[in-house]
């Protein structure tokens, strides 16, 4: 029996649902049965009547689902896939930010720990930080935003504000450069330039768009255009294609590479459904108070 089939078995007998983010690897997003971002994965797995998640993604992607459905068992299935951005922030830092502007209220992005999402007011993805920022301004002078940086640098720029930061950034989005991209640009004039916002503002500021990656997917399924460069993780070209086969695609920096996100294969996911590895466990305090800014984020988008 191929590996795809044992998969497809054992996933049918244990009730298990499995999510692939956008830059998983190839065949990672073929088996799942569902690819995207990483808060709406976790959304859509907690609306499924299974009973195991299989998170294909780095680990508080895995924290987030497992916040989000409490009551089933998540997988990650390579115990060692890391998001370095979310790395750089623990909750012992967060609390000496806090203490210097005692009236202050923290956002924090998504790409962060369930223990740092437990001390924060408010949740945030690339897709809303922009409406969360928005709707939290009028009640609050002063905005706490942690870990990424160059979001919230990205998010003041729109909006006038200026954020408290902490000083964290995604090593992939931060490498890539402006001369890469402007080669790219030569090569295919046509092309529309699409850049994450975790990138630098040299990058978003030369972008013909500015999204999330499911923006990303959204903006190409409704543009006439058929050419683009995209500014990010190189893994969600392979679901763009899928989903614009009479479209063009080109990698602004072919060395946009998570090496965590591509440390997840088929044996990997095969393995940690039949030995139910590596399962996800968070105590119930910090599962709870993590749901709260995680909800009041929903509550306003």
């Amino acid at each position: 029996m191929a590996i795809k089939d044992k998969i497809k078995k054992l996933k049918k007998e244990k009730n298990a649902v499995i999510l692939a983010h956008n830059y998983q690897l190839p065949e990672i997003q073929d088996i799942a049965d569902f690819v995207g971002d990483s808060l709406g994965l976790s959304i859509e797995a907690a609306k499924t009547n299974a009973s195991i998640i299989v998170f294909c993604g780095v680990r508080f992607m895995a924290e987030t689902a497992k916040i989000l459905s409490p009551q089933k068992i998540v997988l990650l299935p390579e115990k060692s896939a890391g998001c370095p951005m979310a790395d750089m922030i623990d909750p012992r830092g967060l609390k000496s930010l806090q203490s210097k502007y005692p009236n202050s209220v923290t956002l924090c992005y998504v790409n962060s720990s369930a223990a740092v999402k437990a001390l924060c007011d408010y949740c945030c993805t690339s897709a809303n930080a922009l409406k969360m920022t928005q709707n939290i301004i009028p009640k609050n002078k002063k905005i706490i935003f942690v870990p990424d940086q160059y979001l919230a640098q990205y998010v003041s720029a729109k909006l006038n504000f200026n954020f408290i930061t902490w000083e964290g950034y995604c090593p992939v989005h931060a490498e890539i450069l402006l001369e890469q991209i402007m080669k790219v640009k030569s090569l295919h004039p046509k092309a529309k330039v699409i850049a994450h916002p975790e990138c630098k503002p040299i990058i978003t500021d030369f972008a013909d768009i500015v999204t999330s990656t499911e923006g990303m997917s959204k903006y190409i399924k409704d543009s006439i255009e058929k050419e683009f460069i995209i500014g990010t993780e190189i893994g969600i070209i392979y679901r763009l294609k899928k989903e614009n086969p009479d479209k063009l695609f080109y990698p602004a920096s072919e060395k946009a590479i998570c090496e965590d996100m591509k440390k997840i294969n088929l044996e990997k996911v095969l393995w940690s459904l039949k030995k139910m590895s590596h399962e996800i466990t968070l105590p119930k305090r910090v599962m709870d108070k993590a749901r709260l800014s995680i909800e009041r984020m929903l509550q306003i988008i």
